[in-house]
């Protein structure tokens, strides 16, 4: 089960400094950034607790503002015909050292579904901002939408070459296991 603590209050002054370390805010004025801190809200989870689940429609990027999270990615495999593996592949550990989000395929994909899993390893602080929240500030604000566009589909890019490398590293262990 997962405990969700929804904080009423809107991120501080110290939360908008925090903000601007946020590649997604990369370029944007206080001001600019402020239009977000309005309609993120902060949630608490603990540790263990499952943030997103994979195949779930998800409609919001999250921040990681405090604590550890750890993305995993459902490898489902057919044993038989009865018999099916799901055992989680591990992708990636991420600390709020690094101002990380994620979630943000899933404002862009037809399916809105949750393309991983994120699981809270320590007890963690996100920020959740909202599909509709989102546009709305990048529709009425083009220039602000425009900045933060860039930088999703920078980090997009820098995700998308990383997991292009590690497929052509495991089809290469894979052509060499089969060759010997």
């Amino acid at each position: 089960m997962v405990t969700k603590i929804v904080m009423k209050k809107r991120p501080n002054t110290s939360n908008l400094k925090k903000l601007q370390e946020y590649e997604i805010f990369s370029g944007l004025s206080e001001d600019q950034i402020d239009q977000f801190c309005k309609v993120i809200k902060p949630i608490q989870f603990n540790k263990d607790d499952i943030i997103l689940q994979e195949g779930n429609v998800g409609n919001s990027i999250l921040l990681l503002l405090e604590g550890k999270v750890e993305i995993t990615l459902a490898l489902t495999l057919q044993m038989n015909r009865s018999q099916m593996d799901n055992r989680e592949k591990s992708l990636i550990e991420l600390s709020s050292d690094n101002h990380p989000f994620f979630g943000e395929m899933s404002l862009f994909s037809d399916d809105d579904k949750r393309t991983a899993t994120v699981k809270a390893v320590s007890i963690c602080l996100i920020g959740r901002l909202d599909k509709k929240d989102f546009f709305k500030i990048c529709n009425t604000h083009p220039e602000i939408g425009y900045n933060v566009m860039q930088n999703i589909s920078r980090v997009l890019c820098k995700r998308l070459k990383q997991a292009n490398n590690n497929v052509l590293k495991l089809t290469t262990a894979f052509s060499l296991i089969i060759e010997s």
